[in-house]
C-alpha cells in the first residue's frame, strides 16, 4: 500500500533573472490621486525596479517565454506594446512569447500621453525611452543567467490586504476603502528558486493587494509596500526577491491612503515576514513529505520523513508549455468625449474659484472631479477602433504550477475559482498585463451597486465570468497536451 504523502509543488526548468533600477528622475510628473495637490515628484522613498524572468525547458538553450514586471501602475496600450517590442527584440523571440505586467504601485508616477504637457510631463518621453533600453539590457542578462533550477512552492497567510468595498451609511453609497466585514484573500504564495545543488537563487512572492498604502498626500516616488517586502526577504536570504501582483480588484491595504512612508514600509515588512515563513516551510528539492509509520513510545507516534519524489512526478515537473492570446470583449456604453471635456473644464474652473476664496476642500474635490473626466477621456483616446477590446491573456504550465496573466483588474473571486478548479497545481494569477484603459472586472452581481470599480472599466457585466471560463479551458487544454507529450516521451 502506498503511504500517505504531502508533496511540495515543484518545477524543474531553466530559469534566468535580470533586475534593473527604473527609478524616475525627481521632478517628473507624479500625481496619481485626484485629491493630490502636487503634480511633480519631490523626492524618492525607495527605488523602482523591473524584473525580467526567462523560462525554458531543461534541455533548451533559449527561453520558451519571458515574463516582465515593472514597478509602475501601468501604461496605455501603445506604451505597453512598445515595452513588449523592446523585450522581444532583445530576446530574439516573437512578441507572443513576451508577457509584461506591473506591480501597480500608485506612487511610481502617471505617465500616460495626456500628461506630457503638464508640469513634470516634459521628463516622461525620455524616461520611457530609457526604460525600454533598460528592459532590453535586463532581458539579455536574464537569458545569459538561465540555469537549470528548481521552483518549489509553498503558501502562508498575511493580513495586509482587506476588502475595500465599504458602504458609508452617512454618505449613502460605497466608498473605496477598508471594509471590516468584507472577505479578503490572505494567501501568500512563495516560490523558492534554487539550483540542482540546492543553492538559493531567488525568491518569488505572489500576493493580491493594491499598492495604495500611500495616498494623495505623498509626493515621493515609491514602490509602496513592495519595496520593504523585497528588502525584508532579500536581507534574510541574500538573494533577489521578485514580486508578482494578484487578483486585486477589491483588495487594498487595511491601513492605506496615508502620506507617511513608514506605514508603507511597515506593510511591506508584514508581507515579507509572511513570505519568509512560507519559504522556511519548504522541504528539500525533489522530495515528498511521506508518512513513515508508527513508533512505540510513551504514546504511539506517527512519524513522517522526506523521501525522493516519485519518478512520474519528475516528468511533470519538467514540462513547460503555454501561449499568449487575446479575447475580444464588447465595450460597455460610455459618455461621449464632448460631454467629458465640458465636465473637465467646468470642474477646473470651479477648483480655481474655490482656491481663490481659500476653500481647500472644495478646491481639492473639484480638481479630483476634473481628473476623473480627464482619465475617462484618456481611456477613450487609447481604445482601439471598433466596438470590441482585445484583452490580452497568457497561460503557461511550468512544472506543477500554472502562470496566468490577463489585462484589467479582476476581483479576487477569479483567483479563488482558478485555484479551486486546479487544486493539485500552484496557480499564480496576475492582472494588469495590458493597457491601463481596461479597468476592473467585477463579478456580474456587483454591477449596478454604485461601486467605484464599475465607473472606469470599459468592459460590460459578465466579462469576469467569460474571462474565468476561458482561462480554465485554456489551462485544461495545456495540461492535456503536456500530459500527452510526457506520455510519448516515456521509453
Amino acid at each position: 500500500m502506498k503511504k500517505r504523502s504531502c508533496p511540495t509543488p515543484e518545477a524543474r526548468v531553466r530559469f534566468g533573472l535580470g533586475v534593473v533600477d527604473i527609478t524616475p528622475p525627481i521632478g517628473i510628473y507624479h500625481r496619481m490621486f485626484g485629491a493630490a495637490a502636487h503634480d511633480r515628484a519631490s523626492g524618492i522613498h525607495r527605488p523602482l525596479q523591473a524584473d525580467v524572468i526567462a523560462i525554458g525547458g531543461v534541455d533548451q538553450d533559449r527561453p520558451d517565454f519571458i515574463r516582465v514586471v515593472l514597478d509602475h501602475c501601468g501604461f496605455v496600450g501603445s506604451q505597453h506594446r512598445e515595452f513588449i517590442r523592446r523585450v522581444s527584440e532583445a530576446a530574439n523571440l516573437p512578441a507572443e512569447q513576451v508577457v509584461v505586467g506591473y506591480s501597480h504601485t500608485h506612487s511610481g508616477g502617471w505617465y500616460t500621453p495626456d500628461r506630457f504637457g503638464l508640469a513634470g510631463g516634459e521628463l516622461i518621453p525620455a524616461y520611457l525611452s530609457k526604460i525600454g533600453d533598460q528592459l532590453a539590457a535586463a532581458t539579455r542578462s536574464a537569458i545569459a543567467d538561465m540555469k537549470v533550477s528548481h521552483l518549489s512552492y509553498a503558501t502562508a497567510r498575511c493580513t495586509l490586504a482587506a476588502n475595500r468595498d465599504y458602504w458609508d451609511e452617512d454618505f449613502g453609497r460605497f466608498v473605496c476603502g477598508y471594509n471590516p466585514e468584507g472577505v479578503a484573500d490572505d494567501t501568500v504564495t512563495v516560490a523558492r528558486i534554487s539550483t540542482d545543488e540546492g543553492s538559493l537563487r531567488a525568491v518569488l512572492v505572489h500576493y493580491a493587494c493594491h499598492p495604495t498604502t500611500l495616498g494623495w498626500e505623498n509626493s515621493l516616488i515609491s514602490p509602496d509596500y513592495i519595496g520593504a517586502l523585497r528588502e525584508t526577504v532579500s536581507q534574510a536570504t541574500g538573494v533577489p526577491c521578485v514580486y508578482w501582483q494578484g487578483a486585486l480588484g477589491d483588495l487594498g491595504p487595511r491601513v492605506g491612503f496615508v502620506g507617511d512612508v513608514s506605514v508603507a514600509d511597515r506593510n511591506g515588512r508584514l508581507l515579507g515576514f509572511a513570505a519568509l515563513s512560507a519559504l522556511e516551510s519548504i522541504g528539500p528539492c525533489e522530495t515528498e513529505f511521506q508518512y513513515a509509520g508508527p513508533v512505540i513510545s510513551g504514546a504511539t507516534l506517527g512519524t513522517w520523513r522526506y523521501v525522493p519524489t516519485d519518478p512520474s512526478r519528475r516528468e511533470r515537473q519538467a514540462r513547460v508549455s503555454g501561449t499568449r492570446l487575446t479575447i475580444p470583449f464588447p465595450l460597455k456604453p460610455h459618455d461621449d468625449p464632448e460631454t467629458l471635456e465640458r465636465e473637465r473644464v467646468k470642474m477646473e474652473d470651479l477648483a480655481a474659484q474655490a482656491h481663490q476664496r481659500g476653500d481647500v476642500v472644495a478646491a481639492r474635490d473639484c480638481r479630483a472631479k476634473a481628473e476623473r473626466a480627464k482619465r475617462a477621456l484618456g481611456r477613450l483616446a487609447n481604445l482601439p477602433p471598433g466596438d470590441t477590446y482585445p484583452l490580452s491573456v497568457s497561460v503557461h504550465v511550468v512544472g506543477e504550477s500554472v502562470w496566468i496573466t490577463s489585462g484589467g483588474e479582476p476581483y479576487q473571486v477569479l483567483a479563488k475559482e482558478l485555484s479551486t478548479r486546479f487544486p493539485h497545481l500552484t496557480v499564480l494569477y496576475s492582472p494588469l498585463a495590458d493597457g491601463v484603459e481596461v479597468g476592473y472586472l467585477l463579478p456580474e452581481g456587483e454591477y449596478g451597486k454604485g461601486l467605484y470599480q464599475e465607473e472606469p472599466t470599459i468592459l460590460p457585466r459578465g466579462s469576469l465570468e467569460v474571462l474565468c471560463d476561458t482561462l480554465i479551458q485554456k489551462v485544461e487544454k495545456l495540461l492535456e497536451e503536456s500530459s500527452l507529450q510526457t506520455s510519448c516521451a516515456r521509453p
